[in-house]
């Protein structure tokens, strides 16, 4: 009997002592649990065991500390990179694609000249890459008449240039450069004929110093007659409202193939600020593929010479003259000793008052030259301006005194002479 008693006793003993081993057990497994949750790690430390009875966490409490380490975990997870890649279109990726090729070709044109034996800087413009030779284009206007040339490429090489050739009629210039970066590649010239209004345009420049700027627009208008720096002028120049101002002189201006169909040269402010207002002009590929050649073998260019001065046909000088020619470019003046005056052109001959405004009448209308239709004075610059050489013989069809017929007659290169013009 107290055997039984005995064994029962131990019995017992044994189970009470499981029964705390399970329940401290159970209290381990739940503290390691609330700690995984609530991000803690524990150290080695001496294991501590309360003689208490221990509760387990219920479902609700899990599913409580579940929803708090989502709220408290997302507002800490900063992305790296977007979700999704931001889609571009196909003009941004011709841009930005465009400006990598391209603006390493684009230089900083630094001028520098000398006061009382001190070089002092002098003006900043732009230009562009033309051959692997090192030739650099840009306005005639931002190097003329400096002593000293600098060149700053995109990646901070600096070089000494020499302008070797420039012509003030199309306000053009050549500087030579011995270094050129590896990366700088030359940029080709499109056409003319390719250019539209209203297609995308880009320039790329220096505009107030600010190297490397891209900016973009269209081309507003086509053919537009610009002043030189001379007393002639410059036809068929590019309208645009891709905005450039004072250090974007001489850097390209580029369609989104990546050609130079324009070099950048004026803007219009009305003399009211030397800010772009939206309209500029480039000197047109037609005329840099012409001259930049000639400047870089024999560093000039010589410009045919017609020796007229005129404008338009307008329906009021028609009606007063009694022609019956729509168009044409009217003669108001013949250059003493041009070629005009020597091959018998005539000028306007007197001025009347018709329909209560002076006119002038008398001068001849050019209709025509070597076959080819004249119906604007513009019509004659450009065709003497791309298609002759001095020297040369050309015919005009003419209307005198309402009747048609035909001069030859031979021109002669452009005389000398300069005016001041303001230039961005």
């Amino acid at each position: 009997m107290s055997g039984n008693i005995a064994f029962n006793l131990q019995i017992g003993d044994f189970a009470m002592k499981f029964q705390k081993t399970i329940a401290i057990l159970s209290f381990i497994i739940a503290l390691l649990i609330s700690s995984v949750a609530c991000g803690f790690t524990f150290e080695t430390a001496p294991v501590f065991t309360p003689e208490v009875e221990v509760v387990l966490p219920t479902q609700e409490v899990e599913e409580t500390v579940a929803v708090q380490l989502i709220e408290l975990t997302t507002p800490l997870q900063q992305p790296t990179a977007a979700a999704e890649p931001i889609i571009t279109t196909s003009e941004e990726a011709i841009l930005v694609e465009m400006y990598r090729r391209i603006n390493p070709a684009v230089v900083s044109v630094l001028t520098y000249d000398l006061q009382k034996n001190i070089v002092v800087s002098s003006g900043q413009g732009s230009g562009f890459l033309y051959d692997t030779n090192g030739h650099i284009v840009t306005n005639s206007h931002v190097v003329h008449g400096a002593d000293q040339v600098e060149v700053l490429f995109s990646n901070g090489l600096s070089v000494k240039g020499k302008v070797i050739g420039q012509d003030l009629n199309s306000d053009l210039a050549v500087i030579k450069v011995e270094n050129v970066p590896a990366d700088a590649q030359p940029i080709p010239l499109g056409h003319i004929e390719d250019v539209a209004v209203g297609q995308t345009v880009v320039a790329l420049g220096n505009p107030f110093g600010l190297d490397g700027t891209l900016t973009k627009g269209i081309v507003s208008a086509l053919g537009r007659t610009i002043p030189a720096l001379t007393t002639f002028s410059i036809p068929q120049a590019i309208q645009t409202d891709a905005p450039i101002n004072p250090g974007n002189s001489g850097g390209p201006l580029l369609n989104l193939k990546g050609e130079v169909i324009g070099v950048n040269a004026q803007i219009e402010t009305r003399g009211n600020s030397r800010s772009n207002s939206g309209v500029g002009f480039a000197i047109p590929v037609s005329i840099i593929s012409r001259v930049v050649p000639e400047l870089i073998t024999n560093g000039k260019f010589e410009w045919s010479w017609l020796g007229v001065v005129g404008g338009n046909l307008n329906s009021t000088t028609r009606e007063a003259m009694g022609l019956s020619v729509e168009r044409g470019a009217y003669i108001s003046e013949v250059v003493n000793g041009g070629p005009a005056q020597l091959a018998g052109l005539h000028g306007s001959t007197r001025e009347i008052n018709y329909d209560s405004r002076i006119i002038e009448i008398g001068g001849d209308v050019i209709v025509g030259i070597n076959g080819v239709e004249v119906s604007t004075f513009e019509d004659i610059l450009i065709y003497i301006a791309l298609n002759t050489i001095p020297g040369q013989q050309v015919d005009l069809t003419i209307v005198r005194d309402g009747k048609t017929q035909n001069v030859p007659l031979t021109l002669q290169p452009r005389p000398p002479g300069s005016s001041e013009f303001v230039h961005p």
